[in-house]
């Protein structure tokens, strides 16, 4: 920049003393003329770098998405080709399916059966639990069965009380010759036959007793042995159930993998680095990259140095050149500076900081934002240029930064080559 205010300056010099002779050219004047440019020149670059300050280290960045496949197999389509551009869902390569469909199939017949082993462990609960209503009725029958032979009992101990009593009384009067001996056999006959009744009464009741008297935890064995059998078979429930969700969840992700066979296109951006070709076996690993995805979403970054941005803002007016487009401004404005670089981290770690001898303080990015008229133009990922933004203060001056950014653009033009010699 420099050179080229001094190029203007000294045409003007020429042109005023040497060409149109409107002033003479005298020692003093040739002083003049040696100092002014000096000081206004110095004073210019203090004004332009505070208040329009630029830079010629531009860089276009774009996402880079490196492509690698989620599953492993045999690749038996690759559609795209290097260096085209593709549209967001576009097939990029695809894998045989056939080992992951199988495996859909199969889950999706055991979790048929998973869920047929459900209902079969429900019939089975069903049917137990109906069998825990027949035994606790059944402690209620052995309960009235107690009571009727508890009964039976006290009745026929009382009946053969009364009958022994009588065979007393007819064994004391045949002996005294009053009584009649048929009827003392006859009573005779029933102590026996009541003695047999209350023996098979007492049986019947001890044998109720028993069966009442066997508890577990409270309940009858009977009772307690359904209670468990519900228990079991609840527990089978469960474990089926938990046998479905562990195969539906298989499932799921057997279909997951299905569906990554297919590989799409991320977003709408340009393939590079496709080298993959059908027959080729991707391992499904993250580091096993394919191809590479370039973005067509960019961002603009400008390095500047760090006491060139006390003056800006958010906001502020930028122009961008690229050498991509030589001639052309591009219209931005500053959406932020990222105040921070590496040298500002500092590692944990056992060793002392070095503080004394860190390199000097370097530069900070600051992101520029393409305006409307501008958005559709294309920008390569990787083109570099410069920039200058326009603050709020001193706008005088940013009509010569935006003169010198324009020349600047315009020479982008002129393309130097070295030679290069082959030697023999």
């Amino acid at each position: 920049m420099e050179i080229l205010l001094l190029g203007i300056y000294s045409f003007f010099v020429w042109l005023i003393f040497i060409k149109l002779k409107l002033l003479p050219w005298t020692t003093p004047w040739k002083v003049a003329v040696a100092i002014f440019p000096v000081v206004m020149i110095a004073i210019l670059l203090l004004l332009l770098n505070i208040f329009a300050p630029t830079t010629s280290d531009v860089r276009v960045v774009k996402y880079i998405v490196p492509i690698v496949s989620q599953v492993r197999g045999r690749v038996i389509e690759v559609p795209v080709e290097n260096n085209r551009p593709v549209k967001k869902g576009d097939v990029l390569f695809r894998i045989d399916p056939t080992p992951y469909q199988n495996e859909v199939h199969s889950l999706e017949a055991k979790l048929a059966s998973d869920e047929a082993r459900i209902g079969a462990e429900r019939q089975k609960m069903a049917e137990v639990q109906a069998r825990l209503a027949d035994v606790q009725t059944g402690e209620g029958q052995l309960n009235e069965q107690l009571k009727a032979a508890t009964e039976q009992v006290n009745s026929l101990s009382a009946s053969l009380d009364l009958a022994r009593t009588r065979v007393k009384q007819n064994t004391e009067l045949v002996a005294a010759g009053a009584g009649n001996r048929f009827d003392l056999e006859q009573a005779q006959t029933n102590v026996n036959e009541l003695t047999a009744q209350l023996a098979a009464a007492r049986a019947a009741e001890r044998q109720v007793r028993e069966k009442l008297s066997g508890r577990v935890k409270g309940d009858l064995a009977s009772v307690a042995e359904v209670k468990a059998q519900i228990a079991t078979a609840q527990a089978q429930v469960k474990a089926a159930q938990a046998q479905f969700e562990t195969t539906k969840a298989q499932l799921e992700n057997a279909k997951w993998d299905l569906t990554q066979t297919t590989v799409l296109a991320p977003g709408n951006g340009t393939m590079v680095n496709v080298m993959l070709r059908p027959g080729f076996f991707v391992a499904g690993m993250p580091f096993n990259e394919v191809m590479t995805f370039v973005d067509d979403e960019y961002q603009i970054f400008a390095l500047f140095n760090q006491n060139e941005l006390h003056q800006v803002v958010p906001g502020n007016e930028a122009e961008i050149t690229l050498d991509t487009y030589p001639g052309r401004i591009i219209k931005a404005h500053v959406d932020s500076i990222i105040w921070a670089q590496s040298q500002g981290q500092l590692d944990a770690s056992g060793n002392l900081p070095q503080t004394g001898f860190n390199p000097p303080p370097g530069q900070f990015p600051v992101k520029l934002v393409v305006g409307k008229e501008d958005g559709a133009l294309f920008l390569a990922a990787g083109a570099r240029g410069a920039s200058a933004i326009y603050t709020e203060h001193l706008t005088l001056v940013h009509i010569i930064r935006k003169v010198l950014l324009r020349v600047s653009s315009y020479l982008d033009y002129v393309i130097i080559k070295h030679s290069i010699s082959l030697g023999h």
